[in-house]
């Protein structure tokens, strides 16, 4: 149960519609509108008061675990919602970023995604990946994407995640969700017992280490669809942050799986819309002939240049994907121009 001041708290942020609370001693109590923090708070917290609402969240062993690890994450939920929390030690003092969850999983109708990427869950095999920067929608896409499999397709999916963001109930689809350190030790045990248990798609909440990358690439090439997001700011360095998690000897190898493997990349920007809201700009690049020689020779700064030709693939590049949004009035020419001086 959540205590009454920081539901109170959460409240106050959905009705703002912010999409994180900050809460670290010796600053306002911070909300994150769009792109900036803005104070919620007249005063500073203190650590005091940081640190009581942390006990008030989590539980006496909770809270020994983070002063023991200096870090702790949990979901907690009431009757509005639910709400990813992230407990950690800064300059000595408790500090909280507290994540407000979407209510449900939407479909990618709703997330007006391009119609290439519902191409990209109808696939059978294969790895699907979901890049860009923190806090760019990546967890809804891949939830969309698993809500398009559960609606039209007869699939055992799999999700292993820390923590479990959006929940699925099964429709068409067997939907077994796995949360690591609850049901599944790590990302990489739960992937390798996830192999043994008939699986038609696994979706890994994030690629973290050289072993979960390596096996999923693996049961991607065997005849498993796995779904996955991966931090990058540029579909440009796909390839470098693979192989940097990769040992010297084993990078021709982890290449030559990724270009048999790969199925597609979506790679988003989530910008503040005209009305308050937000929408998805993405790029896509779709595999074929061109992408997995330049996957194998490792020509990663190639692949922009696939992408703005790929058209009759259905690849979609992100200055069509500005546009379109501008043309709809959906974005202001001041957003647009500050995401497109990246591309």
């Amino acid at each position: 149960m959540i205590p009454a001041g920081i539901a109170k708290l959460i409240h106050k942020a959905v009705s703002q519609k912010a999409a994180d609370i900050h809460i670290c001693a010796g600053a306002p109590i911070m909300f994150r509108m769009g792109k900036d923090l803005m104070p919620s708070t007249s005063g500073n917290v203190t650590p005091e008061l940081a640190e009581r609402m942390a006990r008030e969240l989590l539980t006496p062993e909770q809270f020994a675990v983070l002063k023991e690890q200096f870090d702790y994450d949990l979901m907690v939920s009431d009757e509005h919602g639910r709400y990813r929390i992230n407990a950690s030690i800064c300059d000595q003092s408790v500090s909280l970023v507290i994540r407000i969850l979407p209510e449900e999983s939407k479909s990618l109708d709703d997330l007006k995604l391009p119609s290439v990427i519902k191409y990209l869950a109808n696939q059978t095999k294969g790895m699907v990946l979901i890049t860009g920067s923190t806090s760019q929608g990546k967890t809804s896409t891949m939830s969309g994407i698993i809500n398009e499999i559960n609606t039209h397709q007869r699939r055992h999916v799999i999700t292993i995640e820390d923590p479990i963001e959006s929940m699925h109930v099964s429709k068409l689809s067997l939907i077994r969700q796995r949360e690591v350190g609850r049901d599944t030790k790590t990302f990489y045990s739960g992937l390798r017992a996830a192999l043994r248990q008939d699986p038609d798609v696994i979706a890994i909440g994030e690629m973290r280490d050289y072993e979960t990358i390596k096996i999923a690439l693996t049961a991607a090439e065997t005849g498993v669809l796995v779904l996955s997001t991966l931090h990058i700011i540029s579909i440009d360095k796909l390839i470098e942050r693979l192989l940097s998690y990769a040992p010297s000897d084993d990078e021709g190898h982890m290449r030559y799986l990724l270009a048999d493997a790969i199925q597609g990349v979506v790679h988003q920007e989530l910008l503040p819309t005209t009305t308050g809201g937000k929408r998805v700009a993405c790029e896509v690049l779709v595999s074929n002939d061109a992408v997995r020689n330049v996957i194998r020779r490792r020509d990663s700064f190639l692949l922009r240049n696939i992408i703005h030709t790929g058209g009759k693939f259905g690849m979609v590049s992100m200055k069509q994907s500005i546009t379109e949004l501008l043309d709809e009035g959906a974005i202001s020419p001041e957003v647009a121009e500050a995401v497109m001086v990246n591309y």
